[in-house]
Formats: C-alpha cells, sequence, structure tokens
C-alpha cells in the first residue's frame, strides 16, 4: 500500500509540473505585440503635415515629398501643396488630390498619379512628428503635423519666395514709377525665374508689351539672389547677378499670388511685375531642388564665403 500510494503522488506531481510549463510555452507562443496607436489614426490626426526639406537626410529623393510644401492622408486619398499660387485655398487648404495611400503597420505604400508606387516605413518620433524613409534610395524626410486652422500658410509663403517666382512663365512689368532716377532697369519688360540648379536662372527682357510668352526673346540672363531682411517677414531682397558687371538690386514685396512690386533703392524707382503663364506643378520636375543640388548649391555658397 505505501508504495502504490507514493507512485500516485509522483504520477500526480509529474502531472502538475507538465501543466504548468505547457501553460507557459502558449502563452509566449500567442503574444504578439500591436502598436499602442495605429499609422492610419497618427497620418490622419493632422489635417496638415509640413515637409521640413531642410532636415531631409540621404542622397536621393521621394519626388512628390521632395516637391510638396504640405500633405494631408484624407480617408486613402493623398493630397499635396505643391504650388504656393493659391496656398491655403487650394482644395480647402489641402492641396490637390495627387494620389492614394494604404497602410499596414508602420509601411506606408503611397501611389502617386504621377511618380509611382511608394513602398515607405514611418518612425513617429512625436505626437506631432513623423519620419518617412524610403530604403530603396536610404532617404528620410521629416513632416511636422499641423490643423488646418493653427497652419500659418503666410509663413511658408514668405519663406519660400523664390519658388513663387518659379510659378510663372514670365512675370511683365505693367507700371514704373514718375518718381526715380533713369536708369538701365527701366528697359527691362520681362523677367524670367528658373529653378536652382539649372545652371543661368533668371532672364531679362526689353521685349514691348503684350506679346505672346513664346515669341519673347531675353536678352540678359545670370543669377538671381532672394535674402530675408531683419524683423521683417513681409518683404524679402532680391538681387539680380547679370553676366555683365553690374549687379542689380530691390527689396521685393508681395501685392498677392500674381503681382508683385520691386523697389530699386540706388534710383528709387517702384517697379510691379503680373506673372503670367501660370504652372501647376504636380510633381518634381522642378521647383525645390534634389539632395544633391541642395548639397551643390551649399557647397557653391560656402566657397563664395571663404573666398
Amino acid at each position: 500500500m505505501k508504495t502504490l500510494k507514493l507512485l500516485s503522488v509522483i504520477f500526480l506531481g509529474s502531472m502538475v509540473l507538465t501543466s504548468c510549463v505547457a501553460e507557459v510555452v502558449v502563452e509566449e507562443d500567442v503574444y504578439i505585440e500591436e502598436p499602442v496607436i495605429s499609422l492610419n489614426t497618427v497620418l490622419s490626426s493632422y489635417e496638415i503635415w509640413y515637409v521640413d526639406i531642410e532636415r531631409t537626410k540621404g542622397t536621393g529623393e521621394i519626388p512628390f515629398l521632395q516637391k510638396a510644401f504640405t500633405v494631408s492622408f484624407r480617408n486613402g486619398t493623398f493630397f499635396a501643396n505643391n504650388n504656393l499660387v493659391g496656398l491655403g485655398n487650394n482644395g480647402n487648404g489641402f492641396g490637390l488630390d495627387v494620389g492614394s495611400y494604404d497602410t499596414f503597420r508602420m509601411n506606408l505604400d503611397i501611389a502617386h498619379d504621377i511618380d509611382g508606387v511608394y513602398e515607405l516605413e514611418v518612425t513617429q518620433f512625436a505626437d506631432d512628428e513623423i519620419e518617412i524613409y524610403d530604403r530603396v534610395t536610404n532617404t528620410s524626410y521629416y513632416l511636422v503635423g499641423y490643423q488646418r486652422n493653427g497652419f500659418d500658410y503666410d509663413q511658408v509663403f514668405y519663406d519660400n519666395i523664390h519658388y513663387f517666382l518659379q510659378e510663372y512663365e514670365t512675370w511683365e512689368k505693367i507700371f514704373t514709377s514718375e518718381f526715380g532716377v533713369l536708369n538701365e532697369f527701366d528697359n527691362e519688360n520681362y523677367l524670367k525665374f528658373e529653378y536652382f540648379g539649372a545652371g543661368e536662372n533668371f532672364k531679362s527682357s526689353e521685349d514691348v508689351n503684350g506679346i505672346p510668352i513664346n515669341d519673347i526673346f531675353y536678352d540678359y540672363s545670370g543669377h538671381y539672389e532672394i535674402n530675408d531682411i531683419i524683423n521683417t517677414l513681409d518683404r524679402k531682397t532680391l538681387t539680380l547677378d547679370y553676366d555683365s558687371p553690374d549687379n542689380e538690386f530691390f527689396e521685393l514685396s508681395v501685392i498677392n499670388d500674381n503681382k508683385i512690386e520691386l523697389f530699386h533703392p540706388s534710383s528709387e524707382t517702384v517697379y510691379r511685375f503680373v506673372g503670367r503663364g501660370h504652372i501647376q506643378f504636380k510633381s518634381a520636375e522642378k521647383g525645390k531642388p534634389t539632395q544633391n543640388e541642395r548639397k551643390r548649391i551649399k557647397k557653391a555658397d560656402f566657397m563664395k564665403l571663404t573666398k
């Protein structure tokens, strides 16, 4: 009897231990770590995502992000503000419908109407900040989230005036003030601004007013540069660096998204130009420079400073 009782105790004990071990294994097998908040919830929690282009890392580019000032993710539709003309009004502030998107875990698939399909990875750094990473080009873009009523469209506009000038095929002079000293720029009737990295990125013409855009002959060319005026948001400086020894310096003001004013300090003359031939951007063919172009521009600026 004692022997049988002892064997029974050993048998029952081994069953209990085996059962305990089995439960631990099962629990480990079925445990899955899920994100606290889904990527789709993160993307849709802000109406506007500002593309902080200066923080971009990598030598490649995602074309539709390289061009965009803001992007939005709305119920599977991908929106972008690629133009400064109409910024804040186009698409009720969201911009153009430029494609569609889908999410899975922290992966973001964007099907752009022009640039095609991109499989991207998203990392959230804060409630209002994400990184979008393209493994193919090893490039990261950083986006900051805003609601439309709290987003400063004017700040974005004035921070990127050089892109605004590029959004028209040409600018035609419509007004020259009666006051001011006569100078050579009085004869210039058209200005054309091209994107950085395009070599000589501005041209001017003395052709008569009102002719078709394609018939304009540009007499001069060179490089232009825009800089801030300290403690002034709504005015910039514009320097036209002609191939000839002479440069022209102006204070640039924007009257509306089709008209600019140039004040010429050396002669105290005021000029006004209107934009002709608006260019609606939907891809990165023009506008913001690529990553490599940005690096070349910065290197060139550094070389100028060290001379």
